[in-house]
């Protein structure tokens, strides 16, 4: 381990935050701002059968309300680290919990009509990116607060408090969503000022930096990740076939080559690629990526599948995906414990490996269509991912360059939230594809004409996936009564669709698995002389 790693500290503001700030109330204020984020990437998944019956919405607008706020929160949240490492990390958290509740709060007030669905998809966007401003600022602060050697036990309660908070979304959005869906977008208000309050009262000093911004380079990964995705989540209409999905995809790629391209020349980057130089922090890069191609969608695609395939109310839905965070939260303290003890390394192995067999056991057990079969695999899979989730991040934050925190935190969060949107997408076109093969030849079977079986399985693919309630289309005519009958049937082929899904989650999480033990098991440590040294310097 490098001089500069093992005396990184607390960071160039440690000489400031280390005396003066309460860490409890600190810890406290960043743990409520941040729920926020985790909240809102569960409770939509919930409430989406309500917000397109109301609203009208396509499939393809209902997953594009979810994923742009995934997609604005990857696509900024580098800037976000950086501006809070130029303008200090109190007050772009501050900015950034104000734009996010606002962003809310207008999500909320959507008007019905043709507008509707631009309208939920921009303020959603913009709530993606009060995220992005909110939450590496708010992390930052944690980790300067910290000292290096109470780090890892500090952001495991931090994010293991989190995914409480994330497990809280589906019950409170199954539960207002009975009284209004609006209500899911609102309740960030009250969370935001006591948010707002205790930072008040932490007393954390704001320490700003004079460097330069680097806006082209800001430009150019948000543009490279908003193509790619773009064309991933545009591949079920457009087709795999088509020029437009290729080129968005490619041309995204291309723009994302050439950030780095210019990242590396530029005097004062956006990102500092050179922290790839550690190869452990290369391994905590990947192992995020590829977990969290599972994390954020399984909240959507289990919330879908439980009311479609399950006839689950939004509320029985909700409580099936509670299982995933019962696991998912008491394994993140046990992760924050190894870090602390053995590094991370062992905490990211044993989690891979719990979270592939977690993923796997599950898929295997959604045929059976009964929420009773399937909590222990979906506990299993939730703690795998506890488990890696807190050393990941924490091991790959204290390898900061010149303890720029904010900065790497942008990096991890980026990937993280970068491969949420893609997993969202990818898996999204997947479920769309087999649903309709698999309705089609049910149709078919039922002495449905080919052209129109396949018409009609398209049309039912988009309903379940925007339309969780499962329930089959009015109208007369044959092909109508035949549907109807076939729902049954037709909730298998959706249940077996989905299992394309979580098999490909427990693949990722395999492959997670392999990036591990790539880790050359090394351990960020510091000593008080060590993390004075760095902060003098």
């Amino acid at each position: 381990m490098s001089d500069h790693r093992d005396a990184s500290g607390p960071g160039p503001s440690s000489t400031v935050v280390t005396g003066a700030p309460n860490q409890t109330l600190a810890l406290a204020a960043m743990l409520f701002a941040v729920s926020m984020t985790f909240i809102d990437q569960t409770i939509v998944s919930i409430a989406a059968p309500s917000i397109i019956d109301e609203l009208d919405l396509s499939s393809s607008g209902m997953q594009w309300v979810v994923n742009a706020y995934l997609l604005t929160l990857a696509a900024f949240f580098a800037l976000g680290g950086r501006l809070a490492d130029i303008f200090g990390h109190r007050l772009i958290m501050l900015i950034g919990t104000l734009l996010f509740v606002i962003s809310s709060v207008l999500c909320g007030c959507v008007p019905s009509g043709d507008f509707a669905q631009a309208w939920l998809i921009i303020f959603r966007a913009t709530q993606g990116f009060g995220a992005a401003l909110m939450f590496p600022a708010a992390l930052a602060v944690v980790v300067a607060v910290f000292p290096v050697e109470h780090r890892g036990r500090a952001l495991a309660l931090f994010f293991g408090l989190s995914g409480a908070f994330t497990a809280v979304g589906p019950l409170l959005g199954g539960w207002l969503t009975e009284w209004t869906w609006r209500a899911i977008f609102w309740v960030n208000v009250p969370v935001a000022i006591v948010a707002l309050v205790l930072t008040a009262m932490a007393h954390i000093p704001n320490v700003p930096r004079h460097e330069r911004l680097d806006v082209p380079g800001a430009v150019l990964v948000a543009a490279g990740m908003g193509l790619s995705v773009l064309g991933l989540q545009q591949a079920s209409a457009w087709g795999w076939s088509s020029i437009a999905t290729w080129a968005c995809i490619v041309g995204g790629l291309l723009v994302l080559a050439l950030f780095c391209a210019y990242e590396l020349r530029v005097e004062q980057p956006l990102i500092r690629l050179e922290v790839f130089r550690d190869r452990a922090f290369t391994a905590d890069s990947v192992v995020l990526f590829f977990a969290m191609l599972a994390f954020v969608p399984v909240f959507y695609f289990a919330s879908v599948y439980a009311q479609v395939s399950l006839s689950a109310s939004p509320t029985q839905a909700a409580l099936f995906l509670l299982y995933f965070f019962i696991g998912f939260g008491l394994a993140s303290q046990w992760g924050g414990r190894i870090l602390d003890k053995r590094g991370a390394k062992p905490a990211m192995k044993l989690g891979t490996a719990l979270g592939a067999l977690g993923f796997a056991l599950w898929a295997n057990k959604l045929t059976d269509l009964s929420i009773h079969d399937q909590w222990p695999y979906a506990a299993l899979a939730g703690a795998g991912i506890g488990l890696l989730l807190a050393p990941a991040s924490t091991d790959a934050v204290n390898r900061a360059i010149g303890a720029s925190y904010g900065e790497v935190t942008g990096i991890t969060q980026t990937i993280r939230n970068f491969s949420a949107s893609v997993g969202m997408a990818v898996f999204g076109t997947v479920l769309i594809h087999v649903t309709t093969d698999r309705v089609g030849d049910t149709l078919q079977s039922k002495g449905v004409p080919t052209g129109a079986a396949n018409d009609t399985a398209r049309s039912i693919a988009e309903a379940v996936t925007g339309h969780p309630d499962g329930q089959a289309p009015s109208g007369s005519g044959p092909v109508a009564s035949t549907m109807r009958d076939a729902m049954g049937a037709i909730r298998m082929d959706f249940a077996e669709a989905n299992q394309w899904i979580f098999y490909g989650m427990a693949i990722a999480l395999g492959v997670a698995f392999l990036c591990s033990v790539l880790h050359p098991g090394t351990r960020v440590t510091g000593t008080p002389e060590q993390e004075s040294a760095a902060a003098t310097r």
